[in-house]
């Protein structure tokens, strides 16, 4: 049986995760903030699946959080075949609006955390020869929209890049851009979503379904979703400037920043 660790395990895009792949069979390292969900999660795992379950109680926006996860990772009597990277959150408020140190803990989670744990997974994949890692980005990575969009936008070009540098090495690399996803996301960032379009909505066992097929492809970007897809499209194609106004109201509307 192949094992896969997932950050952020306890909710949304990264439990629908866990179940997927315990329903495939695979054991599973579960990482996020919180012991006592963490436990909960595996016992539910475990006993409806009949796999393995550890817990892995670890702060990304710390260092001692990142390097335990790092550890694990490199751990060559318990190798980890599938890395997914789903830690992550929003602030609310515009930029200058959003304390230094709150943006300063975004960077932390979404560009230094995905760097180190892909670059310790991909390490010890590399030497056996297979294995995949799948970095949660956002389609905000698309559009010219704060911080949280930049950062995403990171997550993808770095994914994207290191694929390429691995490409024949038997590990993939894929970034995953979800949409709007009915997670604790926006509730824990104190953003409403009842403006929200409810075609703009998101299943998050169907995205994570539609992404482990695009893995098991090849692709290093995976927007799993027509309708996502087909705005991305027009994204392409868009005026920046104008791209850049309609992004920013959707932006106070809608996303974190």
């Amino acid at each position: 049986m192949t094992t896969a660790l997932i950050t952020g395990s306890t909710a949304g895009i990264g439990a629908a995760f866990a179940r997927r792949l315990a329903t495939d069979g695979h054991n599973l390292v579960l990482v996020a903030r919180d012991t006592k969900r963490l436990h909960e999660q595996a016992t539910e795992l475990h006993d409806a699946h009949g796999i393995e379950a550890e817990v892995l109680t670890a702060d990304l926006a710390t260092e001692d959080g990142i390097a335990a996860v790092e550890a694990r990772l490199t751990d060559r009597k318990a190798a980890v075949d599938l890395l997914v990277n789903n830690a992550g959150f929003g602030n609310k408020g515009q930029y200058l609006e959003v304390p230094m140190a709150d943006e300063l803990t975004m960077l932390k989670v979404h560009c230094e955390a995905v760097l180190r744990l892909t670059s310790a997974a991909a390490g010890a994949m590399r030497e056996r020869g297979r294995g995949g890692v799948v970095n949660v980005a956002s389609v905000a990575a698309f559009v010219p929209r704060g911080t949280y969009g930049a950062s995403k936008a990171w997550v993808v070009q770095f994914t994207q890049g290191a694929a390429k540098d691995l490409a024949g090495s038997g590990v993939r690399l894929m970034a995953l851009c979800p949409g709007f996803v009915r997670t604790e996301f926006h509730e824990r960032a104190g953003m409403g979503t009842g403006n929200i379009p409810k075609w703009m909505w998101l299943d998050a066992d169907k995205l994570v379904a539609a992404a482990l097929a695009d893995l098991a492809r090849g692709k290093s970007l995976s927007i799993p979703d027509p309708r996502y897809k087909a705005l991305m499209g027009v994204v392409k194609v868009a005026p920046r400037s104008l791209l850049g106004g309609i992004t920013s109201r959707t932006g106070r509307k809608y996303g974190p920043q």
